[in-house]
């Protein structure tokens, strides 16, 4: 069958579904992944066919940054989904069977899928369905709520998102010459399939999730196949000890207070340190110091003592499957969910979000994993069971169900 992978967003919200995709095709399919141009390169280098999305994730960020008003911020959204919506049409056009989408992009995925009239699927690497068990990523906590108050703030996250994507789904349904409908505002119908690219051992799937929605385990970035670490990485960890890593990956790029942060907070703390520049262009200067640019998670991170990060749901699960205690330091969207859930697994200290963070924080964080046995020791037992999951397993169930119809 010909498989296409819709995602958008930062490189968290592509590399997961490169492992997925090869998964898939390595069982006999064509698989196709549509992204943004700045991941192009990321997916033909893991040998699947890539087609592209519209728009600059990063420029999007600084666009809604700068709009002097929530009004304008919300201007240059509606914008980026029509443009959205065209690529997202345009790639399931090349050619598809079947239509995998991520959670952003899914309200136009299903249209898209409706209107060519093929199967389609969730595939979420973050919570996406309201459930009474906890409060759904990316929505203020402001203490312990009751199960009923967890299930409408996950019904309301989905209301908003379709508020959001209403003129852009009523313009793609005319588009594609679909009658006019609200059913989108409120969500996906319950029998629609949704699969969780995370292990059960990190959030375990809730009792009042339809019989629809899966957590599967984690899909694993496949990463280039010819890939070698830079000398000079090499060498840097061949010189001491193990050093932590720390890196904020896509978040947006105007911290330059960082630099300040980590330099002091490595020095204190007595550690080395790789750190990732990542969107924040982070450059810290230091003896002990080495900076890189993008490279696997998964080489890198079983080499540390521990990871400093902002609880992306890959960075998350790279540290998790790496078996080392984190320090984490969400920033937005869904990174305090993760972050929470880190703590609560007893892999790593109560987070610091970013704007409370400072070298002395940080400096005790490090310290605090490093000194502490017990986080170590949960980090391996959790990875022992996280590496043993098969996560694209159910996906390509599903798909071979839908291939034999």
């Amino acid at each position: 069958m010909r498989i296409l992978i819709i995602t958008a967003g930062s490189r968290g919200d592509v590399a997961p579904f490169t492992g997925l995709g090869r998964r898939l095709q390595q069982a006999g399919h064509q698989v196709a992944l549509a992204a943004h141009g700045r991941f192009a390169g990321l997916v033909r280098e893991c040998g699947l066919e890539y087609r592209a999305l519209p728009g600059d994730p990063v420029e999007l960020v600084r666009a809604r940054t700068a709009a002097p008003s929530p009004e304008a911020a919300r201007s240059v959204f509606a914008a980026f989904l029509d443009e959205l919506s065209e690529g997202v049409t345009a790639a399931a056009a090349a050619g598809t069977d079947v239509l995998l989408t991520a959670f952003g992009p899914a309200p136009l995925a299903r249209v898209v899928a409706d209107g060519f009239g093929i199967p389609s699927a969730g595939v979420y690497l973050a919570p996406g369905v309201p459930t009474r068990e906890f409060l759904p990523p990316g929505w203020p906590s402001t203490g312990q709520l009751s199960p009923a108050d967890n299930l409408a703030a996950g019904r309301e996250v989905l209301t908003r998102t379709g508020s959001l994507y209403a003129d852009a789904l009523q313009r793609l349904r005319t588009r594609l010459g679909l009658p006019a409908t609200t059913t989108e505002v409120s969500g996906p119908p319950d029998d629609w399939p949704i699969f969780h690219g995370f292990s059960p051992a990190v959030v375990p799937p809730p009792a009042d999730w339809p019989a629809t929605v899966h957590v599967t385990g984690y899909w694993w970035p496949a990463g280039p196949p010819a890939w070698r670490p830079p000398d000079q990485l090499v060498d840097f960890l061949a010189a001491g000890p193990p050093p932590v890593f720390v890196g904020f990956g896509s978040m947006t790029p105007a911290h330059e207070r960082l630099h300040d942060v980590v330099a002091a907070a490595v020095e204190r703390a007595g550690v080395r340190a790789v750190v990732q520049s990542g969107w924040a262009e982070l450059g810290p200067a230091g003896n002990d110091i080495l900076v890189v640019g993008d490279l696997p998670h998964d080489w890198l991170f079983p080499r540390t003592a521990a990871v400093v990060h902002h609880a992306g749901a890959g960075t998350t699960g790279a540290g998790l499957r790496a078996g080392v205690p984190a320090v984490p330091v969400p920033v937005l969207v869904d990174q305090p969910f993760w972050a929470d859930r880190l703590h609560r697994l007893g892999v790593a200290p109560r987070p610091v979000p970013l704007h409370e963070l400072t070298a002395d924080i940080l400096t005790d964080a490090l310290r605090s994993c490093l000194d502490r046995p017990a986080y170590r020791d949960r980090a391996t037992e959790i990875a022992r069971t996280i590496r043993a999951e098969d996560g694209p397993a159910a996906v390509l169930s599903h798909i071979t169900q839908l291939d034999q119809r």
